[in-house]
């Protein structure tokens, strides 16, 4: 009798023990299927994470046309820019979790000037109004001096407020990753410009605001080329003619230069077309543009506009 006794409450309990994780099993929820991304950048190569829950499959698109089918690939992307990278990840019943991210690249100078590959628009700039505390109207020489009768630095709005030259603010220049170039004169069809270029180049017809001229300063007629292109160098000796040269010339070692096709510039409409791209972030850039303003010295530039822009959002 104590044998079956014990059978029974062995066999009770075994029930018991099963019918509690069948019914432990019946209530456990099923989580959906959801998807994040951790990633680190290393110059141009991307390890990604596809931090997951109930995936099966996953699907990276990296944002420049290519993919890959593994949880956590390492990418190495061709070009430095902004890229927008996908994860789709698929649980066992084809539900779908979608996670995004925005990655900065190996942001070149050159990528910063025009937002990469990518940028199917290009990236567009234009003269700031705010000036900041380096910004100068300078002697061509080779530490660019403050120019006689000009301010230390430029106060904001100086071009409007001062000269009454406040169209030249509005002015736009898109720069693409393939090296087109795009440039805006805005309703006036004029550019900023150097008076004496005025006067050689067209005779003072082009000339449409001479508010400047105290400063050797206007803006003057001009039709941007189309199917321009500009050329970056990162790093050259750049000579320029200049009246502060012992020879004629000051050459400006090691710096970034920006040069144009045709009649195109950026920025400053004279002589010398080619300028120095000073420094560059994602949102501003600071140019020299030079300026010949002694009809005594052609070409020789006497003056340089240290001049910030900023992008046009």
């Amino acid at each position: 009798m104590k044998k079956l006794f014990l059978f029974l409450f062995f066999f009770s309990t075994i029930g018991f023990l099963f019918l509690s994780s069948c019914k432990e099993d019946e209530s456990r929820p099923t989580f959906p299927v959801s998807a994040d991304i951790f990633y680190s950048i290393d110059g141009k190569q991307v390890a990604f994470t596809g931090l997951t829950h109930s995936a099966t499959n996953w699907l990276w698109d990296f944002g420049d046309g290519n993919t890959s089918t593994e949880q956590n690939p390492v990418y190495i992307y061709e070009n430095g820019g902004y890229y927008t990278a996908t994860l789709t990840a698929t649980d066992s019943d084809g539900q779908t979790a979608i996670s995004e991210v925005n990655l900065a690249v190996a942001l070149t100078p050159y990528v910063l000037l025009t937002s990469g590959p990518t940028a199917s628009n290009g990236k567009t700039w234009k003269l700031t109004a705010a000036h900041p505390a380096e910004d100068r109207l300078a002697n061509a020489d080779e530490s660019f001096s403050v120019a006689s009768g000009a301010p230390e630095t430029l106060p904001q709005g100086a071009f409007d407020l001062y000269l009454n030259m406040g169209e030249v603010y509005d002015d736009t220049y898109t720069f693409f990753f393939d090296g087109s170039y795009a440039h805006d004169v805005k309703s006036d069809g004029a550019a900023f410009s150097g008076l004496v270029f005025q006067y050689v180049t067209t005779g003072g017809e082009g000339i449409v605001n001479a508010g400047g001229a105290d400063f050797g300063l206007c803006t003057g007629k001009y039709t941007p080329e189309t199917d321009a292109t500009f050329t970056y160098v990162e790093s050259e000796n750049f000579v320029v003619p200049s009246v502060y040269g012992a020879d004629g010339t000051i050459t400006f070692e090691d710096v970034s230069t920006l040069d144009f096709s045709g009649t195109e510039f950026v920025g400053f409409m004279d002589f010398q077309r080619k300028v120095i791209l000073n420094k560059i972030s994602d949102n501003s850039m600071q140019l020299v543009m030079f300026m010949a303003a002694s009809p005594d010295h052609l070409p020789m530039n006497t003056h340089a506009l240290v001049l910030t822009f900023v992008v046009v959002n």
